[in-house]
């Protein structure tokens, strides 16, 4: 184990702030791939705890903004901050619910298989270079802590349904500091 995670799977440069939206992963089933997101609450703004509020299903429902989002339950197992601050919600030993329906290389259910990172952004803002700080050692400690095999955005698992981390990730940036983990 890395010494970055915990044996419960935490890791310890993260804030760490719990979610329910999580269970155990199919049984021998390792963690091989990283799934990068973008998220803001609402569109577009950054800072601001209501991405937390989602992950712990204690969003205001009664906001209109935020009406279809309350019987949502869903989670990442990391986000990280415009400012670089890491904050976890799940286990890496367990699932988290980040990627919906979804496929890799022929093999559905990717939640089953894989580790979410949201980034605090959307697709059409450049992310920061905090972000890509924070991002870069976090993805190297998992890769020393499961058997990782590549490192994809969430529109290449699901493609008709997502577009995130969106044209303003700088794929190359981590391509280049994680060259074992990029796939043709």
């Amino acid at each position: 184990m890395n010494p970055a995670f915990d044996a419960a799977g935490w890791y310890a440069p993260a804030r760490k702030v719990p979610s329910p939206n999580c269970d155990a992963r199919p049984v021998d089933t390792p963690v091989e791939l990283l799934v990068i997101h973008n998220i803001s609450l609402p569109p577009g703004e950054f800072g601001g705890d209501l991405v937390e509020r989602l992950f712990t299903n204690t969003i205001p429902a009664d906001h209109p903004l935020f009406a279809d989002l309350g019987a949502l339950r869903v989670s990442a197992h990391f986000l990280i901050r415009r400012d670089g601050q890491v904050v976890q919600f799940v286990s890496v030993h367990e699932r988290a619910a980040h990627a919906g329906v979804s496929d890799w290389q022929g093999r559905a259910r990717c939640n089953d298989f894989s580790v979410g990172i949201e980034l605090e952004g959307t697709d059409h803002i450049p992310f920061t270079d905090a972000q890509y700080a924070a991002l870069i050692p976090l993805a190297q400690a998992l890769g020393q802590t499961c058997p990782l095999r590549a490192i994809v955005g969430h529109n290449d698992i699901a493609p008709l349904r997502k577009t995130d981390p969106g044209p303003c990730f700088d794929w190359q940036r981590v391509y280049v500091a994680l060259p074992h983990l990029v796939t043709g």
